[in-house]
C-alpha cells in the first residue's frame, strides 16, 4: 500500500492533496491512503468539516512504507525515516529539493500556484471522474495557497481549475468560500504563540545554514499588535532551541497585500542584504510580499552562499 503525505507542518494544500492524491491512486488500481506528518490547522478543519471529510491518519514514520510525497520535495520537511522508505512519487509546486531516491518514481512538479492544481492535471491525465466533495476540499486548497487569486504564484491554470472544481462542487461563489477561510484563518485571539508560529512552518537548509520560515495569512494584520513583541520573543526562543540561523514569521494582511515580517538571526545583516531594507526592532513591512516561495525564499536563500 502506498501512503500519501505532505510536510511536517501540513497547510491545507498538504491535507487535500494527500486526500485527493489516494483517491485518484486507488481509482488506478494502486491501493493508496491518505496521511499526515501533524496537526490539523483551523482552515484546514474548516475545510474538511465543510466537505465531509475526517482528517488523514497521524503518521511520522515510514520505514520499509511506500511513499506518495505532496506539496514538498526538500528533506527537512521529510519524516526522519525517509532514507528507509520507498518514496514512489512526488507532486509538487515548488523548487526541486535535496531528497533522492535508489529506485525510480514518478514526479509531477509544475510551477503553478497549489499542488491540487496539479493533482486536477493528473485526473484529466487518467481520465478519473472527480466526486464533488473531493473537488471542494481541492477548490479551497487552491484559494488558500494563491490567497484567492492575489498570490504572485498563481497562474492562468491555478483559476482555469479553480473555475472547473468549483462546477463539478457545486459552488457559485468561490471568492465567497476563500473570504470565509481566511476569516477561520484571522481567528488567533487566545492561540499560544509557539503554536501560531509553527502554524504554517517550514524549515530550510541555506547553504549550510538552518533557516526557519512561518507564516500567518489573514484579513487585517493589526490582530497582531497586542502579541507581536511575544512573537518576536518566542521566534528568537525557537531559533536558538532549534539551532537555527535566522527564523523569520510573515505577518501577511491579504487585503493590503504585503507583510510585515519578524527576524531573529545570529546575524541580521543577511535578510537586510537579501531584501535591501533595515530592521527596525527586529521586523520590517515588504509591500506586496504575499509568498514565500516566491518572494522570499529566492531572495533569502542566495544571501547565505
Amino acid at each position: 500500500m502506498i501512503y500519501t503525505c505532505g510536510h511536517t507542518t501540513p497547510d491545507s494544500d498538504s491535507i487535500c492533496s494527500a486526500i485527493s492524491l489516494a483517491y485518484l491512486l486507488n481509482k488506478i488500481g494502486r491501493e493508496a491512503t491518505p496521511a499526515r506528518q501533524g496537526d490539523v490547522n483551523p482552515e484546514t478543519q474548516f475545510i474538511l468539516d465543510r466537505f465531509g471529510f475526517e482528517a488523514p491518519e497521524l503518521k511520522t514514520e515510514f520505514a520499509g512504507e511506500e511513499i506518495y510525497i505532496t506539496d514538498y520535495s526538500d528533506k527537512g520537511q521529510a519524516p526522519a525515516d525517509i532514507e528507509e522508505a520507498t518514496i514512489v512519487g512526488i507532486v509538487d509546486h515548488h523548487k526541486l529539493g535535496d531528497l533522492t531516491t535508489s529506485t525510480p518514481l514518478e514526479c509531477w512538479i509544475r510551477p503553478v500556484g497549489c499542488t491540487n492544481t496539479i493533482v486536477k492535471e493528473m485526473y484529466d491525465y487518467h481520465g478519473v471522474e472527480i466526486p464533488a466533495n473531493i473537488a471542494g476540499i481541492m477548490l479551497c486548497a487552491i484559494l488558500s495557497d494563491t490567497v484567492i487569486f492575489k498570490s504572485p504564484t498563481c497562474t492562468k491554470i491555478d483559476t482555469k481549475i479553480v473555475r472547473e472544481l468549483a462546477k463539478i462542487a457545486g459552488i457559485e461563489d468561490f471568492k465567497a468560500l476563500g473570504m470565509e477561510m481566511f476569516k477561520v484563518k484571522s481567528a488567533v485571539e487566545g492561540v499560544p504563540v509557539r503554536e501560531l508560529i509553527l502554524r504554517d512552518y517550514k524549515p530550510f537548509d541555506m547553504h549550510g545554514s538552518a533557516v526557519g520560515i512561518g507564516q500567518l495569512e489573514v484579513i487585517d494584520v493589526s490582530i497582531f499588535d497586542n502579541i507581536k513583541e511575544e512573537l518576536k520573543v518566542d521566534l528568537e526562543a525557537l531559533r536558538v532551541e532549534n539551532g537555527l540561523h535566522t527564523a523569520c514569521l510573515l505577518l501577511t494582511d491579504i487585503m493590503k497585500e504585503g507583510s510585515e515580517v519578524l527576524v531573529a538571526s545570529e546575524d541580521t545583516s543577511i535578510f537586510e542584504k537579501a531584501f535591501d531594507t533595515k530592521l527596525e526592532e527586529g521586523s520590517v513591512w515588504l509591500n506586496k510580499c504575499l509568498s514565500r516561495k516566491k518572494q522570499v525564499i529566492p531572495f533569502l536563500e542566495p544571501a547565505f552562499a
